[in-house]
């Protein structure tokens, strides 16, 4: 096995060569696969599996590629769902609207009904009774006017304010 015969030789000498550089690759390679061995069979067997795997997804897949044997009819059905999403939509509105509406009246009311209350309540001073026993007349007054409303509320007989006029 001699490397480097000059002349005539040359031809064996490449033969001797090529037997050295197998000799060589088998090293390198026993010395790779005696340290990483493990390693590289892992990963063989992660990218079968990753292989195999998405090979399943595509066989899965080809249902929604005759779609475009449909792609004629498939317009006048996007129209058809967009529209009625739409009248989906401006029914919802609709409704919201009707209940901000009614919640507005009902502010209303009770603002209403407050402003009343604090009248009556000024009043009831002015004149030096006690306010909050106006506020229970006031509210029992409401309830049987909500009950009976062609029912006049009766007036207590006049009494003298507890202070004077003067």
């Amino acid at each position: 096995m001699e490397l480097g015969a000059g002349g005539p030789a040359a031809g064996p000498g490449q033969g001797a060569l090529g037997r050295g550089g197998l000799e060589f690759l088998q090293h390198t390679a026993g010395s790779l696969l005696s340290s990483y061995g493990w390693y590289i069979l892992l990963a063989a067997v992660a990218i079968y599996l990753l292989i195999q795997k998405i090979s399943q997804s595509l066989a899965a897949r080809p249902s929604s590629q005759p779609g475009a044997a449909d792609a004629a009819v498939e317009p006048d059905m996007v129209v058809r769902r967009q529209e009625a999403l739409a009248a989906a939509r401006l029914r919802m509105q609709e409704e919201l609207n009707a209940q901000a509406e009614r919640y507005k009246e009902k502010q209303r009311q009770l603002e209403e009904e407050k402003r009343r209350q604090k009248i009556a309540m000024w009043e009831s001073m002015q004149e030096g009774k006690s306010y909050k026993g106006n506020l229970k007349l006031n509210q029992q007054e409401v309830e049987s006017g909500a009950s009976t409303s062609s029912a006049v509320p009766k007036s207590k007989p006049n009494k003298k304010p507890l202070r004077g006029g003067g």
